[in-house]
């Protein structure tokens, strides 16, 4: 795995040790058998933008400040300039930018997140999440798989729905694809 994830896998071991929770307490909020928890802890397995979404709401702590490890200190504003947000490659196929770290107290979470193209015969990975999730694509062509359902979108194309629903997203056409996700 990257050192990005390592990092982060740190900052899970460490939220959960300040908290003094076992890592079954940690894996019911995951909604992860203990086991498959304990590999996002000791970072040998990437972790999903919707567990740590998860884990940031059942213990009030920043999704960004799991992402990143920066706590956020702005309360009026927060300027992130072109191609300056805080980034984190989960894996070489995804990379999530945050327009918003600084904020504190945000009530929605909006990143740039940047698609790679995969292996067409390359399954996509399903992930789901409390609350809501808005998506506007700014370049290319994405599947976006929402609950079993296939819907391709386009540069100028959004979509705003319940990411409780198991959904995931692959760049079509062979290239990649930028869009602006807010997950509230």
């Amino acid at each position: 795995m990257n050192e990005q994830i390592k990092q982060i896998a740190a900052r899970l071991a460490g939220l959960r040790e300040a908290l003094e929770i076992t890592p079954e307490e940690m894996s019911r909020a995951c909604n992860l058998p203990v086991e498959e928890y304990l590999r996002l802890e000791s970072g040998t397995r990437d972790i999903s933008v919707s567990i740590l979404h998860q884990i940031a709401q059942v213990y009030g702590v920043e999704l960004t400040t799991l992402m990143f490890g920066d706590e956020p200190k702005m309360n009026a504003y927060f300027v992130t300039r072109r191609g300056r947000g805080v980034a984190v490659e989960r894996t070489r196929a995804y990379k999530y930018q945050s327009l918003a770290a600084g904020f504190a107290g945000r009530k929605a979470d909006p990143f740039l997140v940047t698609v790679h193209p995969k292996p067409e015969d390359e399954p996509i990975y399903l992930n789901s999440h409390t609350g809501q999730e808005y998506n506007l694509i700014l370049e290319g062509r994405m599947l976006l798989r929402i609950n079993g359902k296939d819907l391709v979108l386009e540069a100028g194309d959004s979509i705003y729905f319940n990411s409780e629903l198991p959904h995931g997203m692959k760049a079509l056409n062979g290239e990649k694809v930028r869009f602006l996700a807010i997950i509230l």
